[in-house]
């Protein structure tokens, strides 16, 4: 066995700002029930259920590690890395990341399983008028590493990855180049995401999402009120701006978990859930996520005459996810039992580090878009809206992709403040 080297594996997770900014009027006679996300017969599909169940296990595993703090990043982003890690590996290491990801290899093949990766892929960056959202994957590689052909055109056909050779000797140099790649991709916003990079280092694995869209029922920044209280889990409080807005939204109160869910709508195919638990009922409500609770919201909410206020905020999270990965069952990959023979045969490679960075702001922009606004906030005597909805304490926030049922981003505002 030759000299060992150790894989770096690096996750992106990215959204950009979301901008309200366009105007779309509404119909008062049109309160039918929101269109679910689709549920058509397509490969992505197959794997959107797995998906789904992974990204609320990793949620609750990042809670536990982290109480009391903003949580976020990007599902989509996480399960597509580790299902693309998968070509290369091989016995246990292979089994246990793809049953990490709640993948039944008896009931579902593995080519079941890249096929409808692949399609979640091109789905995602096909281009849509309405929004910009950008998903890629990128290998650098050792020069000297004499990587599996096979490999190498598995993810490059499924997975759409583009492949550099890089010279890892030089750690300073790498890290910088590679730092660079990444906040270009991300328009600068994910910075100095990899740090004390390995000489030792074979292979580093980047995964960014880009997401930009605006509401079908935009907030107007004229309305929108500079100090408003939000109280913190721990009893304290702290003023955010706050937007507010009367319009019909989807709506709904799920009794048997006490909380509420808001859905507003982006254009492009494309949906957020906001979900304020009721008192006391966070952790009941985090331990009950699931892609059936998920469907039930769905196919529950109404639409009716809701006056909204949600915060203006900004938040990010980092994650070095090496040490919560073994304990959802991903264990080999890590230790001198990783067989990723399916990469190379030339040389041992585990995997060291897996780094995981998610930002997410949402907000207005422009005074033309809260000109053109404000008087949608003029409540009618004959409009008077039928529910108020503050979330001016913690609340968790899901970003869906509708064509794919796939969860784009997931989190909790713990505080609005915190950066």
């Amino acid at each position: 066995m030759g000299p060992s080297f150790y894989r770096v594996l690096l996750w992106v997770g990215f959204t950009a700002p979301i901008f309200c900014v366009s105007l779309s009027s509404s119909n008062p006679s049109n309160r039918e029930s929101p269109r679910p996300p689709s549920m058509k017969s397509n490969p992505a599909s197959k794997v959107s259920p797995s998906n789904t169940m992974f990204a609320f296990s990793l949620y609750r595993r990042l809670v536990q590690e982290s109480p009391g703090q903003n949580v976020l990043f990007s599902p989509v982003s996480i399960s597509t890395s580790l299902a693309m890690l998968s070509l290369g590996a091989r016995s246990a290491t292979k089994t246990q990341i793809l049953r990490s990801l709640g993948f039944d290899l008896m009931g579902m093949p593995e080519p079941t399983i890249h096929l409808g990766f692949e399609y979640l892929v091109h789905s995602l960056n096909a281009c849509h008028k309405d929004r910009d959202l950008r998903m890629g994957s990128v290998l650098f590689i050792r020069k000297e590493l004499q990587l599996q052909a096979n490999f190498l055109d598995r993810v490059k056909k499924l997975y759409g990855t583009k492949v550099f050779s890089e010279d890892f000797s030089n750690a300073v140099t790498a890290q910088a180049r590679i730092n660079s790649y990444v906040e270009k991709e991300t328009k600068g916003k994910v910075v100095d995401v990899i740090q004390d990079l390995d000489s030792q280092t074979a292979m580093v694995l980047v995964n960014h999402i880009f997401f930009k869209a605006n509401w079908t029922q935009p907030f107007s920044a004229a309305n929108t009120i500079k100090s408003f209280p939000f109280l913190l889990s721990k009893g304290t409080t702290v003023h955010v701006p706050m937007m507010q807005q009367t319009e019909l939204f989807a709506f709904g109160v799920d009794r048997e978990l006490g909380c509420t869910v808001l859905q507003l709508d982006y254009r492009g195919d494309a949906v957020a859930f906001f979900i304020l638990p009721g008192k006391g009922k966070m952790w009941e409500l985090e331990k009950s996520l699931s892609a059936r609770r998920l469907r039930k919201w769905s196919r529950s909410l109404q639409k009716r005459w809701i006056k909204v206020f949600i915060p203006k905020f900004s938040i990010s999270a980092s994650y070095n996810l090496e040490t919560i990965l073994p304990k959802m069952g991903i264990r080999d990959a890590f230790d001198a039992n990783a067989d990723f023979s399916g990469i190379t045969k030339t040389r041992f490679l585990q995997v060291s580090k897996v780094a995981h960075k998610a930002v997410l702001d949402v907000s207005e922009e422009g005074t033309e878009a809260a000109a053109a606004t404000t008087t949608k906030l003029i409540v009618r005597s004959r409009d008077t809206p039928s529910s108020v909805i503050s979330f001016n304490e913690p609340f968790l926030i899901l970003l869906l992709d509708k064509s794919t049922d796939s969860l784009l981003f997931l989190g909790k505002v713990e505080n609005p403040t915190k950066m």
